[in-house]
């Protein structure tokens, strides 16, 4: 059980000092790591030996211990917001660097020359996203659908995988985005993605590493924001990144689809004029 649902289970059993300490643990859980227990029981205003006593009946050996427990939680996507909401932009403008640069730092361009050579010249291109995943998949379709037919996101609203997946081969690719807080099937439609036969680019957050050896390629992105929520912004360049790459690759053909493209949105006055 998460330690807010351990704390609602025995708030009715806890005296007045540990429910205290319990409300203080509950405001202070995205700000732990910048906490000893000593400080923690400071802040509720309690002992030290009663806020250890609420570890203990919250079923935690110690204060490590929860701090760990809540490290994972943040590490599988729940969001924990700090008690300082605002974090500041400089703190965020650090980490999404940093998170950039540990995407660049482990995207080899032999791997990255692979994915958009997939890209480029399968013959259709299904792109898988649930949850958190699916405005990306639908990002990175709109981004290919420029510069080549045949690119089609799945599964649709309502609507499931398996229709999408029957029909597939080896001239085929299969593009999964996997970031966390994934359902519980993901990895069964990655094994089924790569059953058809079609190539599989597996696109994900560090937590679903363990299955990059079932895909045909894997690229990491780190999602870790400077407060409750995951940030995007290194799947959304890694977009931009596959996209030019496949219009690269499509050479004269992705050019005169864009042009195509351009003429028929003039033709519907779909797209205002600078």
């Amino acid at each position: 059980m998460r330690i807010d649902e351990r704390i609602e289970r025995h708030y009715p059993e806890l005296g007045p000092q540990e429910r205290k300490a319990a409300d203080t643990l509950l405001d202070r859980l995205g700000d732990l790591a910048v906490y000893n227990a000593a400080e923690l029981a400071q802040l509720s205003g309690v002992s030290k030996a009663t806020m250890s006593r609420l570890f203990r009946r919250l079923g935690f050996a110690d204060y490590n211990e929860v701090k760990e427990h809540v490290r994972s939680l943040r590490s599988s996507g729940v969001p924990i917001a700090a008690n300082n909401a605002d974090s500041g932009v400089n703190q965020h403008l650090a980490l999404e660097q940093q998170n950039l640069k540990r995407l660049f730092d482990g995207l080899d361009d032999a791997r990255l020359h692979e994915a958009t050579r997939l890209l480029a010249g399968a013959r259709n291109v299904v792109l898988l996203g649930f949850r958190n995943s699916f405005p990306l998949a639908l990002h990175l379709r709109q981004q290919l659908l420029q510069c080549r037919p045949g690119v089609a996101l799945a599964p649709q609203p309502g609507q499931s995988v398996g229709e999408e997946l029957a029909g597939l081969g080896e001239a085929d690719v299969v593009v999964l985005l996997g970031f966390r807080r994934r359902p519980e099937g993901f990895h069964n439609v990655l094994k089924a993605a790569g059953a058809t036969g079609a190539s599989t680019i597996l696109i994900a957050d560090p937590s679903a590493r363990w299955l990059a050896a079932e895909a045909s390629i894997s690229i990491e992105c780190p999602l870790e924001g400077s407060a409750a929520f995951d940030s995007y912004a290194t799947a959304m360049s890694l977009m931009s990144i596959l996209a030019n790459g496949v219009l690269a690759a499509r050479g004269r053909s992705g050019r005169n689809r864009i042009r195509e493209i351009t003429s028929v949105y003039d033709s519907l006055r779909e797209i205002e004029r600078g």
